[in-house]
C-alpha cells in the first residue's frame, strides 16, 4: 500500500474540478488579453480614419453576445463545482471539529463509549519532541490524527468553542470557518492513503501558527481496528503527549 504524505497534492474531486475550472478559466483570460491587446495595437498604429462610420449595428450585437456566451460557459462549471461542495446524500461517516485555542477536538457522532460520544483531541507536537530523521513534519504534526476511512463520503460539522477558527485541508479543497453560534459542513471524499496537513487559516490568537491538522485516511478494516482500540483503552493514556493548555 503506498500512502501519500504531503502538504499540497491533489486527493479529492473537489480539488480536482478545482484545478480544471482554474485551467478553464484561465485559457478564457489568455484568449481575452490576446485579443483584446491585438485590438489596442492596431489601433495605435493604423493610420486610417473612417469618418463616415456612425453606427455598426451588427458589430455591437456581436460584442454584446460574445461576452455574454463567455460569461455563461464561466458559470456553469462555477455553479455546478458549487453543487458539488455543498451537496453531500447519505454520508458514509460524520464528523464534528470543535476549534478551542489551540487545538482541535474531534467528536465522532456516530458513535459512543460509556455514555459519551467518541472524542479526542489534537495538539501540536513541539518541535523538542519531534524526532530527527522520523520524517515529520515541523509545525504540521499533532499528537492524535484524525483518522477516517479513504473511499467513503466523510461529512464535517465545523464549530469553535471561543473565538474564530478556519478548518483547512488544501490537499482535499476544503475550508470551513468555524464561527460563533453556527455549524458549517464540510465534505469530501479520499480515493488514496494518505497523510495529509493544513493550518487553522483564521487569525484566533497569539498561537494562531500552532494550531495544525493532520488527518490519516486508511483502509476501513484497518480504521475499525484503530477504533476498537479506542475503545478497549484508556483514553486519557492515548492522548497525553502534549500538556493542555501550554504554550509551546
Amino acid at each position: 500500500m503506498i500512502t501519500i504524505r504531503f502538504y499540497r497534492c491533489l486527493l479529492s474531486p473537489i480539488i480536482e474540478e478545482f484545478l480544471y475550472f482554474h485551467d478553464f478559466t484561465n485559457i478564457i483570460l489568455i484568449f481575452i488579453l490576446r485579443f483584446v491587446g491585438l485590438i489596442i495595437v492596431s489601433i495605435v498604429f493604423n493610420k486610417i480614419v473612417n469618418k463616415g462610420l456612425l453606427e455598426g449595428q451588427i458589430l455591437e450585437c456581436i460584442w454584446t453576445i460574445i461576452p455574454a456566451f463567455i460569461l455563461v460557459q464561466i458559470a456553469l462549471p462555477s455553479i455546478s463545482l458549487l453543487y458539488l461542495i455543498e451537496d453531500a446524500p447519505h454520508p458514509d461517516l460524520t464528523v464534528k471539529v470543535i476549534g478551542n485555542q489551540w487545538f482541535w477536538s474531534y467528536e465522532y457522532s456516530d458513535f459512543w463509549i460509556n455514555n459519551s460520544v467518541f472524542s479526542f483531541d489534537c495538539y501540536i507536537i513541539p518541535e523538542d519532541r519531534l524526532i530527527l530523521g522520523s520524517g515529520r513534519f515541523r509545525q504540521l504534526e499533532t499528537d492524535n490524527r484524525l483518522a477516517l476511512p479513504f473511499y467513503t463520503k466523510i461529512r464535517l460539522l465545523v464549530t469553535r468553542s471561543d473565538v474564530l477558527h478556519s478548518w483547512t485541508v488544501p490537499s482535499l479543497g476544503v475550508k470551513a470557518d468555524a464561527v460563533p453560534g453556527r455549524i458549517n459542513q464540510i465534505n469530501f471524499v479520499a480515493p488514496l492513503p494518505a497523510t495529509l496537513y493544513g493550518q487553522c487559516s483564521e487569525i484566533c490568537g497569539s498561537q494562531h501558527s500552532r494550531i495544525p491538522i493532520a488527518v490519516d485516511f486508511i483502509p476501513l478494516k484497518e480504521w475499525n481496528i484503530w477504533r476498537s482500540e479506542w475503545f478497549t483503552s484508556d483514553t486519557q493514556e492515548i492522548k497525553a503527549d502534549v500538556v493542555p493548555g501550554r504554550i509551546y
